[in-house]
């Protein structure tokens, strides 16, 4: 390929030396340390089982990237915080990203072009979306080494907000602007499931039948695992949790305020009130009892959080059916769900997740799974490789930061690949006990 001489770039002087800047430099890359992501991917076999779910339409003959290339770009690309497309146009050449798309490096032999990439996430249907998900679930399941006596299942959704003409796209007035909806599912700091959904729904929409198919795939593989479904209010709906009660699934789940909760729970935010005025210290107690709406086929436990603060009265209600105390239920089973939060806010801001800026929904929904599917990657590596270091509660970013923006010079010879990284690099000694790690010797 023919290198062109590029204008220098001229910063200020430093005393009478000039400090002049160009891109000639030649074989180099911003991302040494993404080739641990690379063992990720093999340890997990991850980008193997999601390029076996999609059904390539073209003509094989007049192809010349294959699906596991093309998805290896967008997912590594997207884990290193390239989240556009257009950002192939010059990473189709990085040393690095061929590596990692399973490639010899070579600036002759350059990966797809951004227009191809754009033409792959707009082929790709929703059957093989559907199967890409189960690879998510499987993922899961996979990673632990022995069935878990219990489980917690996080549901939870949010705003993606959207700035063009997308299909499926609806005014949503409690965020106050044009977006998707989607769910999301975890379990601790594993994803289950990323469900994009338009916004003109109920919260809960489909979450009974994402809930029915995850318990039915994870007891084929643990029967004897203890699942519990945990959600805030917005998905206290009564057949969830009558399927739950019908299929021994433990829940527990917010539920909205209303005035026959707060005729219940009076007497207790009264008590709680009068002993705050008398003493001037916070009060917080916990109560239960049992509650049934109109709609309901029944009625449930309820646990009340009777809470008197300096700003006033705090009452919070949560229906159960697990044989917990109170305090046990709210503050050991139902506070940490909030944790839940971070991982969707390293979705979103960290991994893109909310880049649903094409035309069709499908494509839109094969974008996140893109997301996901880097989230998966860089999880396995905190959860098994950073365990007992610095950041091993490191947020995605800081992972990327850290451990994968690392420069480095290559070199490529007929029998070797050598990545000469920095030498200025502070993480040096974390990096190479992480590559003992995840290499095998």
């Amino acid at each position: 390929m023919t290198e062109c001489t590029r204008k220098s770039l001229q910063f200020s002087s430093l005393s009478r030396k000039k400090i002049l800047a160009d891109f000639n430099g030649g074989r180099l890359t911003s991302d040494g340390g993404a080739l641990l992501l690379r063992e990720a991917n093999r340890r997990t076999g991850l980008l193997d089982a999601l390029a076996a779910c999609i059904t390539d339409p073209r003509d094989s003959d007049k192809t010349i990237h294959d699906v596991k290339t093309m998805l290896a770009q967008r997912v590594f690309g997207i884990a290193l915080g390239y989240e556009d497309g257009n950002d192939h146009q010059t990473l189709r050449e990085d040393p690095i990203m061929q590596l990692l798309a399973e490639i010899a490096p070579d600036p002759e032999d350059p990966l797809a072009s951004p227009s191809t990439l754009s033409r792959f996430e707009n082929w790709v249907n929703r059957k093989s979306l559907v199967r890409m998900s189960g690879v998510f679930v499987d993922q899961f399941i996979a990673s632990y080494c022995r069935p878990p006596k219990e489980i917690i299942l996080d549901f939870d959704a949010t705003e993606d907000a959207v700035h063009g003409k997308q299909e499926g796209r609806f005014f949503h007035g409690y965020y106050d602007c044009y977006c998707f909806l989607p769910l999301y599912v975890f379990c601790g700091e594993r994803l289950l499931c990323a469900y994009l959904r338009p916004s003109k729904i109920d919260a809960a929409k489909h979450a009974r039948g994402v809930l029915k198919l995850l318990v039915q795939r994870i007891r084929a593989a643990w029967p004897k695992t203890r699942i519990i479904f945990r959600g805030d209010s917005g998905f206290c709906r009564w057949k969830t949790l009558k399927y739950c009660d019908n299929n021994d699934i433990g829940y527990v789940v917010g539920l909205a305020k209303n005035e026959t909760l707060k005729r219940c729970a009076k007497p207790h935010m009264d008590a709680a009130q009068a002993v705050y005025e008398e003493t001037g210290l916070k009060q917080r107690n916990f109560f239960e009892f049992e509650y049934g709406a109109k709609t309901w086929d029944r009625k449930r436990r309820v646990i009340l959080k009777a809470e008197h603060l300096p700003k006033g009265s705090n009452a919070r209600f949560v229906v159960t059916n697990l044989d917990l105390g109170p305090e046990d239920i709210y503050d050991g089973m139902y506070t940490p769900r909030g944790d839940m939060e971070n991982r969707i806010k390293e979705q979103q801001l960290y991994l893109f997740a909310d880049r649903t800026s094409c035309t069709a929904f499908v494509a839109n929904q094969f974008r996140l799974l893109l997301a996901s599917a880097a989230y998966v990657l860089i999880e396995h590596i905190r959860r098994t490789m950073l365990k007992g270091t610095d950041l091993a509660k490191a947020q995605v970013h800081t992972i990327r930061m850290k451990l994968f923006k690392i420069a480095a010079r290559v070199v490529v010879s007929v029998r070797r690949v050598v990545l000469h990284l920095c030498s200025s690099c502070p993480y040096q000694s974390l990096l190479t006990r992480l590559v003992s790690r995840l290499v095998p010797t």
